[in-house]
């Protein structure tokens, strides 16, 4: 057969290359982001309760009403923002579904989308398969910040959709309150949505705060923000997200939701709004996540590699220029097999491959598992 692939450029994942490699030469894996640790043992304990509570069956389309409903109340508590259950929320496996619903949902061949570079790489396959045309916005090495009269010479007037992401993978950058404020004059008038990807909220440190346009009335008519359970409650593999966004954008997310997943795991939406009803152990992580970025910094301190700033999420990038001069895909291969320890290289974070000599490591791992690498990665 004569297939044509709408996804040509796309031949192997980077992430599970990587993650891969690191399990055949038995590495320590800084690649993927993932927890090496196990959730609350509590949360745990719901999901063993839910599983005999009849929950064999479909949960609801747009999700459990009571996971809608505890996730409002996270919601207020957390921006103190009201948004509604019923109209305004959707559970979805996984943030990336929501992020490609959303794309799929308002996009169409010949829309343009802004897409905010390094960053991750679920944005332009999405877009790609409904016919839409990515408009790649760089941020420059190492402060990796938007300039926003840079930013927007990228609008046009085929522009539907902008993507944001804060805290930012892999860079650790986030969003300010001042980026807020010329994101809004430069949409201010237009028919533009909002797509925010906000999984890693509660990652934000060194006391500063997390800002999402659900915080800003007039970015909040038109955003979709995105959230994952999978980086808040340590539990990637539960495939459990969700997106809050007005109830006119909710309708139509709704509509490619129902064709594409229709739901998602009944017995760990039920664990989860009942932990949630019990614990607010997330409004922890900051310090949690902080103290192992200050713990791997300290780590490497003295290291020939250079480390940049983090200022959220669980990724710490490094420059390794003062090391070798090999691309990034090779090094961290050679990481890999000669160091035991795995990266990902920055450059497949582009869709140009523009090559930094950067590095991103996971730090959201054992005390024990960050010291065992970083002793490791002093070898270089």
């Amino acid at each position: 057969m004569n297939i044509r692939s709408k996804l040509p450029y796309i031949q192997s994942h980077i992430f599970s290359y990587m993650t891969g490699l690191a399990n055949q030469y038995g590495a320590i894996n800084l690649s993927q982001g993932f927890p090496n640790f196990e959730p609350s043992a509590a949360l745990e304990n719901f999901v063993a309760q839910a599983l005999k509570e009849n929950t064999a069956q479909y949960a609801p389309m747009p999700g459990l009403p009571l996971l809608r409903e505890e996730i409002a109340r996270k919601i207020y508590n957390t921006f103190e923002v009201t948004v509604n259950p019923d109209t305004e929320i959707t559970i979805g496996c996984g943030a990336t579904e929501m992020i490609f619903n959303t794309i799929a949902a308002f996009v169409w061949p010949g829309d343009e989308v802004i897409i905010i570079e390094p960053g991750y790489d679920c944005y332009r396959p999405a877009i790609d398969v409904v016919g839409g045309k990515t408009v790649v916005y760089q941020m420059p090495a190492p402060q990796f910040k938007i300039d926003w009269e840079e930013f927007a010479s990228c609008i046009t007037g085929k522009t539907k959709l902008i993507i944001i992401s804060t805290p930012n993978n892999p860079t650790g950058s986030v969003m300010t309150a001042n980026d807020m404020a010329e994101l809004t004059k430069l949409v201010k008038g237009t028919e533009i949505i909002i797509l925010s990807d906000e999984v890693y909220e509660h990652m934000v440190f060194d006391g500063a705060t997390h800002e999402s346009p659900l915080k800003y009335p007039e970015l909040r008519e038109r955003t979709v923000s995105v959230y994952s359970f999978g980086k808040t409650l340590h539990t990637t593999g539960w495939r459990v997200g969700y997106a809050i966004a007005p109830p006119e954008l909710t309708t139509e997310i709704r509509k490619v939701h129902q064709n594409n997943t229709f739901s998602v795991a009944h017995p760990l939406q039920k664990a989860i709004a009942l932990y949630l009803n019990q614990s607010d152990e997330y409004l922890q992580l900051p310090t949690f996540y902080e103290a192992k970025r200050n713990l791997f910094r300290e780590a490497m301190a003295g290291s020939k590699f250079n480390l940049l700033p983090c200022e959220g999420s669980y990724f710490q990038l490094a420059d390794y220029s003062a090391i070798t001069d090999e691309d990034d895909f090779s090094f961290c291969e050679r990481l890999i097999k000669e160091y035991g320890v795995a990266a990902i290289p920055v450059s497949r974070l582009y869709t140009s491959h523009k090559d930094d000599k950067l590095v991103r490591f996971c730090f959201a791992k054992t005390d024990e598992t960050l010291l065992a690498a970083a002793e490791k990665l002093y070898q270089l």
